[in-house]
């Protein structure tokens, strides 16, 4: 008829489509892209995380090529270290897969790639070489206020993003402070020859803060000189040059970075200059150098405020008779029960507590506000505090034990122990443990506190 129109059925909205996962994805989840680069034991490729769309390098390391090497504890060790770091310079690794035969790093993709393809194609200027040298030490710092020490640090195992920001990379051949030894130095021989500080020719023992100051040294005149500074043919020659720290500076280079250079490349690691020192130093702070702090940024007092709805109460750790038994030393479960004379251990140390979980974690809060630590959190009920100089850091977490008792436990996870010990035994663990005692001020002043220990929670279980 006229002046109508025939209806038209309406159409149903179409069911959003599920991506589809191709047949060769990886793990079902990362479809692998080019080659980009390739080792005696491990290749890399660019690949894309099927479900997000994120770029990622994955590392593939043949495990049968591992054998009869004793590679895999380091391999073990890398993961362990990368696991622990979270800085803006420093590659982030996202997770970690194996098969029978193979173990896939999945890391961060840096777009731009090694800083040493970069800097062969011609020397940066001085603006550019402590731009680069600036991130690089603020990754270094934060390694080694964690007890962390790279040991092979060059311009291949740094890369630049598309941002044209420095990340440290490959800890294949880091230690940690376990390793070092009673000496209170380590003794692995390892590193690239041109980047090698001079004490670890000696094999007498080494410190592994001072000799990644070395190679940050030979990095940066390498960058700003376009060459090496210790080169030969003959490998022995060489080390001869570094052993006696015999160097030469091109003329372009400013009196002021010569200098600086000088104290990098110091052949007495007493008297070498640290990375304190560094971020004090006029050539690194010129042209007004960025506050450089050594811990975790992605979280501010703020954001580790401490709830107590129900909703967070669901994610409290319920401990069961495993997780007591994993806590203890074979089946010994005194560890749970310090008793008032026994000192804190050197790392760590747990106690029980009538508190509630809200209420622990609210002083936990109160006393890093106190003390001016920086805060973030950790789990649903943890918290990890840092020193704004990030030579510590103590990780605190509370577990229910039963309705009425928790376990607090307190652990260092970076910096030395020695901070941690006096801020922990004689400040931290007292205002936790007897709170009814004493206001925070006085817990703050008086070390003596300490003596009541734990008796007041643990002797009316």
């Amino acid at each position: 008829m006229p002046g109508s129109e025939e209806r038209q059925p309406l159409l149903a909205p179409a069911p959003p489509q599920q991506q589809r996962i191709p047949d060769n994805a990886l793990f079902g989840k990362y479809e692998l892209g080019k080659l980009l680069g390739c080792g005696a034991f491990a290749k890399v490729y660019h690949a894309r995380n099927v479900l997000t769309g994120q770029s990622v390098a994955v590392k593939i390391i043949n495990k049968k090529k591992l054998t009869g090497t004793n590679l895999m504890s380091n391999i073990k060790r890398e993961i362990t270290i990368m696991r622990r770091l979270r800085h803006p310079n420093i590659v982030k690794l996202y997770e970690v897969l194996a098969s029978k035969t193979k173990i896939y790093f999945v890391v961060e993709f840096v777009k731009g790639g090694e800083l040493f393809a970069k800097v062969s194609k011609g020397r940066f200027s001085e603006n550019l070489s402590r731009k680069y040298f600036q991130q690089l030490i603020s990754a270094v710092g934060y390694c080694h206020s964690r007890g962390i020490y790279h040991r092979d640090l060059k311009p291949e195992n740094l890369l630049i993003d598309e941002s044209g920001n420095l990340k440290v990379s490959d800890f294949g051949l880091s230690a940690v402070a376990d390793q070092i030894r009673p000496d209170g130095l380590l003794h692995t021989l390892c590193g690239t020859p041109a980047y090698v500080a001079p004490e670890i020719l000696t094999k007498k023992g080494y410190d592994g803060a001072k000799v990644d100051v070395w190679s940050c040294g030979v990095i940066l005149y390498v960058l700003n000189a376009g060459y090496l500074p210790f080169n030969d043919p003959n490998l022995m020659a060489m080390y001869k040059k570094i052993y006696k720290g015999e160097f030469r500076c091109p003329k372009w280079m400013s009196p002021d970075l010569k200098r600086f250079l000088g104290r990098l490349m110091d052949t007495n690691p007493a008297t070498r200059i640290t990375i304190d020192e560094i971020l004090k130093d006029p050539w690194f702070r010129k042209g007004g150098c960025k506050e450089i702090k050594f811990y975790d940024d992605d979280c501010s007092m703020d954001d580790a405020k401490i709830g107590g709805g129900e909703e967070e109460q669901k994610g409290v750790t319920s401990l069961n008779a495993f997780d007591l038994i994993s806590f203890s030393a074979g089946l010994d479960l005194s560890g749970l029960f310090e008793s008032s004379s026994g000192s804190p251990a050197e790392d760590g140390e747990r106690f029980i507590s009538e508190e509630t979980v809200e209420k622990v974690m609210e002083r936990v809060a109160e006393f890093a506000k106190a003390e001016k630590l920086r805060v973030r959190k950790k789990k649903d009920w943890g918290l990890e505090m840092e020193g704004q100089n990030g030579n510590l850091s103590i990780a605190v977490e509370v577990y229910r034990l039963t309705d009425n008792l928790v376990v607090v436990e307190a652990k260092r996870t970076g910096g030395d122990a020695a901070p941690f010990k006096e801020m922990w035994k004689n400040k931290l663990r007292p205002y936790l443990i007897c709170p009814n005692d004493q206001s925070i001020s006085s817990s703050m002043s008086s070390p003596s506190s300490s003596s009541s220990s734990l008796a007041c929670p643990v002797n009316e279980c």
